[in-house]
């Protein structure tokens, strides 16, 4: 009998660990190692921000779901990770063996790159977290109550821009609902090279299109931009060259500022010895398998992956759900092969997708696949996207309660555009 762990239930260590014990059958045990009780649908935490969602409303205990479909959970932190002798200490100090473990941890927020970043010791807004977005809420009512200019954006090394361009059109949103747009001053301050680039080089008209859709809100930015600091009410900004030299230095100052940091990896994968590249992301070969320990496999965020292009100011490479579905679907594969004996080689499609909000209406972009030159490059608006991305929350929370291990995004509007999660030599896989 093998023993398959997870650790982390985010969007795909929890579709993954439903998914392998399907693949694995009641021969084998499957157990989810996550710090908290609760599973958190992360791609909502923009609407938290102004208020347009309750926690409850994007959270559920994962307990009772994972015990139900017979699922081993135990919510503590992972605090050693033993990759000779395969196991795991917790933080309460017990230790849990395993056959093969499955590192599903999202991302370390690192805040500390930039002095006075973050809501814990800092003085900007997150929507990264559960937590980080209902802070931010706190703070967005102030604003209305209180009105001044905002800072939206991404700060040096960051990956992941699509919640900050959402979060800015919803707050424009919100705050013309709220009556108070007028005065409040939004600037987008990124460390992309182009308004669009998004960290895969611009996908389709991108760029021109969200420029026009900034411009159309009043909203000004700063592209190439490397947040150097941030103090109470203001924040220092180099705006740099396509050599990155510094040609203007900005002094900001924001009642409001929500920026995304740059990621690491978390510290009990990061220091594995030989598990992760210099940010501690896990290095794996193209199987999803760990390149130095065989048995331990990785998908999503905390996956190592090349940027797409050197930029002037560093800028990371999306994992975007689509993406990370992909992933975790030929890892699964790939463990119970080699349990049952048979060869593990699925490859997952690594393609980006991804649906964002924009307050009233929405955005969808797809890049086939996500490292250029592509098949298929695809970047539209409209208010179906907006009314997609409402369908796709619903949809997804239903699915993880109800354990069902279907591929999410493929079912729900992919094949219709010719996307795929495996590539794979056997055709029942095209």
């Amino acid at each position: 009998m093998a023993h398959v762990v997870f650790v982390g239930a985010g969007l795909g260590g929890m579709a993954g660990a439903y998914e392998m014990h399907d693949a694995l059958g009641k021969n084998h045990q499957v157990t989810m190692i996550n710090e908290r009780e609760d599973f958190q649908f992360v791609p909502s935490n923009p609407w938290l921000a102004v208020g347009w969602r309750a926690a409850e409303q994007i959270s559920f205990p994962i307990r009772p779901y994972l015990e139900k479909k017979n699922i081993a959970f135990i919510a503590q932190r992972v605090d050693e990770i033993n990759p000779v002798d395969k196991y795991l200490t917790l933080s309460d100090g017990k230790r849990v063996d395993y056959d093969y473990l499955v590192i599903a941890t999202g991302p370390k927020l690192a805040f500390d790159e930039v002095p006075g970043a973050g809501p814990h010791s800092g003085f900007t807004q997150s929507v990264c977290t559960l937590p980080h977005a209902e802070h931010s809420y706190e703070d967005y009512k102030k604003l209305v109550d209180n009105p001044g200019p905002v800072i939206i954006g991404a700060m040096p090394g960051a990956s992941c821009f699509g919640p900050a361009y959402e979060y800015a059109f919803i707050l424009d949103t919100a705050l013309s609902r709220a009556g108070v747009r007028h005065r409040v001053p939004i600037t987008f301050v990124t460390s992309e090279p182009y308004i669009g680039h998004l960290g895969l080089g611009g996908v389709g008209d991108s760029k021109g299109m969200m420029e026009s859709e900034l411009r159309k809100r009043a909203i000004n930015w700063i592209t190439n931009a490397k947040t150097t600091r941030i103090e109470a009410g203001k924040m220092f900004v180099d705006e740099v060259d396509a050599q990155g030299q510094v040609i203007k230095q900005h002094e900001l100052p924001f009642v409001h500022s929500m920026m995304l940091p740059a990621f690491r990896g978390v510290d009990a994968v990061a220091k594995v010895e030989g598990l992760c590249n210099p940010r501690g992301f896990v290095m794996i070969d193209k199987h999803q398998r760990s390149t130095k320990y065989p048995s331990i496999f990785s998908a999503g965020v905390c996956v190592a992956i090349p940027p797409i292009e050197q930029t002037p100011v560093p800028t990371g490479a999306p994992k975007t759900g689509y993406m990370i579905e992909s992933m975790m679907t030929a890892l699964v594969h790939n463990i119970a092969a080699e349990i049952n004996g048979e060869v593990a080689d699925f490859e997952g499609s690594w393609s980006a997708f991804c649906l964002a909000d924009m307050g009233d209406t929405g955005a969808a972009f797809i890049a086939v696949p996500q490292m250029p030159p592509r098949n298929i490059m695809w970047y539209k608006q409209g208010k179906w996207a907006h009314l997609g991305k409402i369908a796709f929350e619903k949809y997804f929370l239903a699915k993880m309660k109800t354990g069902v291990s279907e591929p999410f995004y493929e079912k729900w509007l992919l094949d219709a555009i010719g996307l795929r999660r495996l590539d794979k030599k056997m055709h029942h896989f095209h």
